[in-house]
């Protein structure tokens, strides 16, 4: 029985957002379906499970036959964002080498933003009377200055016991250069507190740096609690109902990693979601024919900008959550609080402002009739005719076009003395800005020209603002998944598996005694050797077991290191792929400069089938609007009856001119007057925008606005 257009396997991309729990189903034959069930924060393995049996029951399959036929089961989840965002994580207690207890603390003295010298730092994870000092020390070299006192880390147990601690973080100053003293003390609270997680910096963060390194071991543990026994728990069930396939994680760098080897190092999976959208940008780098691709990925709390360079995507170490650092690898995603939940209020100095609160998915906008009575930007769209009233996802949710008039009237048109369609536009107008800048700050302060570059608009509410972005940036073309609303649990189903490797080094890269091409040869062989052992251990050998090099390289005297992927050991051809990126970032470079290796870094990848993208048979006819609805365009057009397309039932090589509004199964897209529109081979949308070099697009009336 089931779906005859669908052939096994399948392929199975699971996206928990704070709305909706996104699936996306991808047959033997590259087919795809998406669906979406509501979620349920309190327990999410219910919201999977539930968008599975939907799955299932549409394709005419019972869940343990659907799952029977999975090959690939890829899963991407916000539990170990949202455990360290509401403090619902684990008491920690951690222990330091004697004299480092407030290092934690300290933080370096960082502040996010110079010029706020008032913004208190968030809350320490670890209390004072559960950072614990431990007598040892190990120099920096990794020999051993003072040997460990095994019976000081008793008595820290013993506490930690008492205070009802549930993990423990260690970090030991310059473990990263000998763990010795780190494993020992692990193997003691082990034996003493058998029920307790126990992480140790030297495995999570192996890095030179003892606050970063300190600080990514305590989210580490303090949220392995909550997600480990989730994740296993979800891997139980559907083993339980016939995954034949062990459960795959999206990690914050993008690659996949297997649930066996997540239980460590929960902490990679803070970028879980949005890091999947890099499937989704190869894949359709395939459509568009170009490798430099800008994603605007817009939900229901946020907008996350992602650059696609040469078809690689830019990379960090360094991640900041709510105020806490994680030395982690992470696909370099610039995120603002712009999405469809996002909440619009007018201050007292009569500003209006767009954010960063956001109205979540309860009570979520004030259309949903859910009890939320404050105006976001889905009500602002709702009201400005680009989102129709009524039904959307099958019914899970009503958007009532009179409680959004409602609460912009209250809130920002009656403060503003504006109409309730001038204060819409305003809040559209302030978001988009609010893009627009996010996408520079991932494109221009990194050297790149976003003009250069093809947008991808993705996320429910992305293709809404696409073309108005595209526009204010200047770039000639916008492209729109047709699955835009399902883009990052896509991407998990053309994701590799991926592990990350680093090892401390700091030396001069022209010192031949220490940095010579044996040396570093011999280094990276050692990583090398730890990698293909996990990607052997995951069934991936031969051409499949892939290996990429890099180092993280500064000037002598200089803080912060730059990333630079570089295969070869030769310091020649290291200084010439560091000056390449420091020219591009800074815009010079120093001549004859000493350059220092601070890491070495290896990503061992497991390279799954690719995707490919199924063509899709070309129109036989021209686009017919379904019907009409009066549609506010901008500040000098106001309303105009625009037309309106189904999605659905567009077909390749036809095309259609803006103003334009196309309702898709998972988002709807505006499409700018003048616009030119055409439905690619596979079935997306490419979009040629008007006036692309032009001054900025207004969207709506002269208003004071703050970006807050």
């Amino acid at each position: 029985m089931g779906n005859p257009m669908l052939v096994a396997p399948f392929r199975i991309g699971v996206d928990v957002g704070g709305t909706f729990t996104d699936l996306v189903l991808v047959d033997g034959r590259g087919t795809v379906q998406a669906y979406k069930s509501p979620s349920v924060p309190s327990n999410p393995t219910d919201g999977v499970l539930a968008a599975v049996e939907l799955a299932a029951r549409s394709i005419g399959l019972a869940v343990p036959e659907f799952l029977s036929k999975t090959e690939l089961f890829v899963h991407g989840s916000t539990v170990a964002t949202n455990t360290l965002l509401e403090k619902k994580g684990a008491k920690v207690g951690l222990l330091t080498t004697e004299g480092f207890r407030d290092s934690l603390e300290i933080r370096r003295s960082i502040r996010e933003n110079v010029w706020d010298h008032r913004k208190p730092f968030p809350e320490v994870l670890v209390p004072r009377y559960l950072r614990l000092p431990i007598a040892e020390r190990m120099e920096h070299d990794g020999t051993v200055r003072q040997p460990l006192d095994l019976a000081s880390v008793a008595a820290a147990a013993k506490v930690f016991a008492e205070e009802g601690a549930a993990a423990v973080a260690i970090c030991f100053l310059h473990s990263y250069a000998n763990p010795a003293h780190e494993i020992a003390a692990r193997e003691e609270l082990q034996r003493l507190l058998p029920n307790v997680w126990v992480t140790i910096s030297s495995e999570i963060a192996p890095i030179i740096g003892e606050y970063e390194r300190t600080s990514t071991t305590v989210v580490n543990a303090y949220v392995a609690p909550r997600v480990v026994p989730y994740l296993e728990s979800l891997a139980e069930r559907l083993k339980a109902l016939g995954l034949p396939r062990k459960l795959l994680m999206i990690q914050s760098n993008g690659g996949a990693i297997s649930i066996d080897e997540i239980g460590h190092s929960p902490a990679s999976l803070v970028l879980s979601g949005p890091a999947a959208g890099v499937g989704s940008l190869k894949f359709f780098g395939q459509d568009t024919g170009s490798e430099q691709l800008i994603s605007i990925e817009v939900g229901g709390t946020s907008c996350d900008v992602t650059l696609m360079q040469r078809g690689a995507v830019s990379m960090t170490d360094q991640i900041v959550v709510d105020g806490y650092h994680l030395n982690i690898p992470a696909v370099d995603i610039h995120t603002v609080g712009a999405g469809g939940g996002t909440i619009a209020s007018v201050d007292g100095a009569g500003l209006l402002n767009a954010g960063p609160e956001g109205a979540g998915s309860m009570p979520g906008p004030a259309s949903y009739g859910r009890g939320g009575e404050r105006p976001t930007v889905t009500d602002a769209q709702l009201v400005l005719g680009r989102l129709k009233p009524g039904p959307y996802a099958g019914g899970a949710i009503t958007l009532d076009l009179e409680k959004a008039r409602q609460a912009i009237q209250q809130h920002v048109a009656g403060p503003l003395g504006l109409g309730i369609e001038d204060a819409a536009a305003g809040i559209i107008q302030l978001v988009e800005q609010n893009i627009l800048h996010a996408v520079e700050q991932a494109s221009l302060e990194k050297g790149y020209n976003p003009r250069a570059f093809t947008l991808v608009a993705a996320g429910g509410a992305g293709p809404l603002h696409g073309p108005s972005t595209a526009r204010l940036l200047g770039s000639p073309s916008l492209y729109v998944p047709r699955l835009a609303g399902v883009f990052c649990a896509f991407g998990m189903c053309n994701s590799d598996l991926r592990h990350d490797y680093v090892r401390s080094w700091l030396h001069g890269l022209d010192d031949e005694a220490t940095s010579s091409p044996e040396l570093l040869e011999h280094a990276f062989g050692q990583l090398q050797e730890s990698a293909v052992d996990v990607l052997t251990r995951e069934g991936f050998t031969g051409d499949k077991a892939v290996v990429q090099r890099g180092y993280d390289l500064r000037y002598f005297g200089q803080q912060w290191t730059i990333p630079v992927e570089c295969a070869s050991t030769e310091p020649a051809s290291v200084r010439a792929a560091f000056e390449q990126v420091y020219q591009r970032l800074f815009g010079y470079v120093q001549d004859n400069g000493a350059i220092e290796i601070v890491n070495l870094r290896l990503a061992a990848i497991g390279k799954l089938d690719a995707l490919e993208i199924a063509k899709v048979p070309p129109a036989v006819s021209e686009p017919v609007p379904h019907s009409h609805r009066s549609v506010w365009i901008d500040r000098e057009k106001g309303f105009v009856e625009t037309p309106v397309y189904d999605g659905t039932i567009l077909t390749p090589r036809q095309h259609l001119t803006g103003p334009a509004v196309i309702e898709e199964a998972t988002t709807t897209i505006f499409v700018g007057p003048g616009d030119k529109l055409r439905i690619t081979d596979a079935g997306n949308y490419h979009v040629e925008i008007a006036h692309a070099a032009s001054a900025p697009h207004s969207t709506g009336p002269a208003l004071v606005m703050s970006a807050a």
